[in-house]
């Protein structure tokens, strides 16, 4: 990356700390005195990642950062996606894949993205539509993936599917991921699915746990609409990027496409992160502790 800015100064910023995580609010505060310190007329707002969502709503930002994990930077990126404002992820938590900004590094880096030699990495996201009877129950934009999966203690679910209303095949699973680049080191990597990188524009869908079903990841291209009809005598569970949680009823459509939105995180790394990432975290278990 050329040491050149790409970007002017940002001038309105917010702090979004997880109000969860003990020391976020206090970092947000350190580091909302290290951006005063070198843009003396810029205004920064430290906001609680529940207040968040309404405030962005009403107020301009140029550059918001998202203190937590990367739940939390999953959350602020999806309030912040309409309105187009790019996000920078800092890292309290344990994984933080998605971040770029460390707890024990962020002041140099930081300084760099101020002075505006960073870039913005576009990622897709997808439009999930539910219907039951031809009527619309709800519509949401999700980042990683959408999932329809069998509740907790019941049997597994029949998902027929189409790819752009042509028949794929009928998953008897105990569910079928639909996931971004994204998502694919998510959900749906848990699940047995390849690693996309973040730049594509690819739907992936993943079965899991199938039982004499297709078992391997399906890549779709941008454009395609996949479609899943359940047929199941016993309520399903539809979830969006693990925030929103619907109930499938036998008969129920989901339909899932290519966003018109897009997430923007800045980057002040190289464009190779994204492979350094994998190497230094899928060599071993961060779950573990170890």
């Amino acid at each position: 990356m050329s040491d050149q800015p790409a970007y002017s100064a940002p001038q309105r910023l917010a702090l979004v700390f997880n109000p969860t995580v003990a020391d976020a609010e206090s970092i947000a505060r350190e580091m909302a005195a290290f951006i005063q310190a070198r843009l003396p007329a810029a205004a920064v707002r430290i906001i609680s990642q529940k207040e968040f969502p309404t405030v962005v709503r009403s107020e301009p930002f140029d550059v918001v950062a998202a203190l937590g994990g990367d739940g939390t930077l999953l959350r602020v990126s999806h309030a912040c996606a309409r309105k187009e404002i790019p996000v920078l992820g800092v890292n309290l938590g344990r994984l933080g894949f998605l971040a770029e900004l460390q707890r024990d590094n962020w002041p140099a880096r930081l300084e760099r993205v101020l002075a505006g030699r960073y870039w913005i990495e576009r990622r897709m996201m997808l439009h999930v539509k539910q219907e039951r009877g031809g009527k619309t129950l709800g519509e949401w934009d999700v980042i990683n993936e959408c999932a329809v999966t069998r509740a907790a203690g019941r049997k597994m679910v029949r998902l027929e599917t189409t790819v752009d209303a042509q028949p794929l095949t009928t998953y008897a699973a105990d569910g079928l991921i639909a996931a971004t680049p994204t998502g694919s080191t998510a959900y749906a990597l848990a699940a047995g699915g390849p690693i996309l990188p973040p730049e594509l524009r690819n739907i992936l869908l993943i079965p899991v746990a199938p039982h004499l079903s297709i078992d391997r990841a399906i890549v779709l291209p941008d454009g395609a609409e996949v479609t899943m009809r359940i047929h199941s005598e016993e309520p399903a569970v539809l979830s969006c990027d693990g925030q929103h949680h619907e109930e499938v009823l036998n008969h129920d459509r989901v339909i899932i496409q290519s966003s018109d939105l897009n997430a923007r995180l800045i980057r002040e790394r190289g464009r190779g992160y994204f492979y350094r990432n994998i190497a230094a975290r899928l060599n071993r278990n961060p779950q573990s502790g170890e």
